[in-house]
């Protein structure tokens, strides 16, 4: 089964998606209870632009157990999967159980500030961006800048007179 699972890996890594995910999809019909190749099957859907049909090979991957590596690009996977059909709750509450336990992981903030912009959480979601920016810039003239973005991030709508 590992061999068959690095094969699907690597048409999916070479483009050849449907073959990956027919692979996949017949691995996990054979082991339901193995995380990781409901994780790649549902990484595969995703890749094809079926987002419906991967949310439940997440959520099993999520609820079987996966190492963090895995846990860490489920939950990322999930999340946005859940904003791209419009479920924008679900997509909050992945994120936020991902940033919790990856709190370093910027792509999932910056996924999630997304997810907050479609819940009209603007300002939540413009002092997440802003954090993100300052702290994974390599732009001297942004670093120039850092304090007084950080200042701003959260005071976004305030004045001074």
């Amino acid at each position: 089964m590992e061999v068959l699972l690095k094969k699907a890996i690597n048409l999916r890594e070479k483009g050849l998606l449907k073959e990956s995910n027919s692979l996949l999809v017949e691995l996990v019909r054979n082991c339901p209870k193995n995380a990781l190749m409901n994780y790649q099957c549902a990484w595969s859907y995703d890749a094809l632009g079926e987002e419906a049909e991967a949310v439940p090979y997440y959520e099993k991957a999520i609820q079987l157990g996966l190492t963090d590596e895995d846990l860490e690009g489920a939950l990322l996977g999930l999340g946005s999967t859940y904003r791209a059909l419009g479920q924008y709750e679900n997509s909050k509450q992945t994120f936020q159980k991902a940033i919790e336990h990856f709190p370093n992981n910027k792509v999932i903030q910056v996924f999630y500030a997304i997810t907050l912009y479609n819940l009209k959480q603007h300002s939540e979601a413009m002092e997440l961006l802003l954090h993100c920016i300052v702290e994974t810039t390599q732009n001297r003239n942004i670093l120039a800048y850092k304090k007084a973005i950080e200042f701003y991030s959260n005071k976004l709508d305030e004045t001074w007179q």
